[in-house]
């Protein structure tokens, strides 16, 4: 650990790493290093989200889909490629926060030239090339082998695969206010890891649950990424539908951007 943050510390504080894009390339790498040897993480990101398509699509085979407009394999797999966000980003960036954060290496590195928004986003890179990686293995595999399709926009599947990135490395700053330890990431991460996959149509569409539900549903943070990028791969949906689940996508990434740059703690909490 402290052989890769003094890498990170000389990269973002030397000469010859001067720019935005330099700092955030020589974070990354480090932030890479670190992910690489986290066993448990690495095996939770890359494995677990398999392991829940499976659960899902025996979820879904036993629900009347008749009127959704999805097949057990759709829903499956997009409901995958949420879970995907929520581990590979969500999930794994609070605990990163936290770690890097006890560790003293957040405090360390605003001591150099390299901004607070360059430490935040340089950390969750890697995570987020992971994420955007199993999500290409879902499409991949689900065109060449359950019939899916090539998705049908795929710019409306960027769109979503984007912000939900975003927003959920910005929901994992903001969560690592209230989370005192690695431990203890476990925990305040499922409140929203549970919420959305009841209620973002992960493992429950939300075309049968009852309308004043499912109106409420749709408030939550990840179903207007998940609007997106099924109709992104699977389409379907309409303009105003697009149009509500990016507002409230925004909304909601405006909103923990604004919670982190408030509550964000750089110094260990003891």
């Amino acid at each position: 650990m402290t052989t890769v943050t003094t890498r990170a510390n000389t990269a973002t504080t030397g000469s010859p790493t001067t720019t935005a894009r330099g700092r955030l390339t020589a974070l990354g790498r480090a932030e890479l290093t670190l992910l690489l040897r986290n066993k448990t993480a690495v095996f939770v990101a890359l494995f677990m989200p398999a392991v829940m398509v499976l659960a899902m699509k025996s979820t879904f085979e036993q629900m009347d889909l008749g009127g959704t407009g999805l097949t057990v394999a759709g829903a499956a797999l997009t409901g995958g490629i949420g879970t995907v966000l929520l581990q590979a980003v969500y999930m794994n960036m609070v605990a990163a926060y936290v770690a890097r954060r006890e560790e003293l290496v957040l405090k360390r590195l605003r001591t150099g030239e390299v901004t607070d928004g360059e430490i935040l986003t340089g950390t969750a890179l890697p995570a987020a090339a992971l994420a955007l990686a199993q999500t290409t293995v879902i499409v991949v595999a689900g065109t060449a082998f359950f019939g899916l399709g090539a998705p049908e926009r795929p710019e409306l599947l960027l769109l979503g695969l984007a912000m939900g990135v975003v927003l959920l490395t910005a929901l994992a700053a903001a969560t690592s206010v209230i989370t005192r330890t690695v431990q203890t990431a476990q925990l305040t991460t499922l409140p929203l890891f549970f919420a959305s996959l009841t209620g973002s149509g992960l493992f429950v569409p939300l075309a049968i649950l009852p309308d004043r539900l499912a109106s409420v549903c749709e408030l939550l943070p990840l179903t207007g990424v998940m609007t997106l990028v099924r109709a992104g791969w699977l389409g379907g949906a309409e303009g105003t539908d697009l149009l509500r689940a990016t507002l409230t996508g925004l909304v909601w990434t405006l909103l923990a951007v604004f919670a982190v740059k408030r509550w964000f703690r750089w110094d260990p909490r003891r």
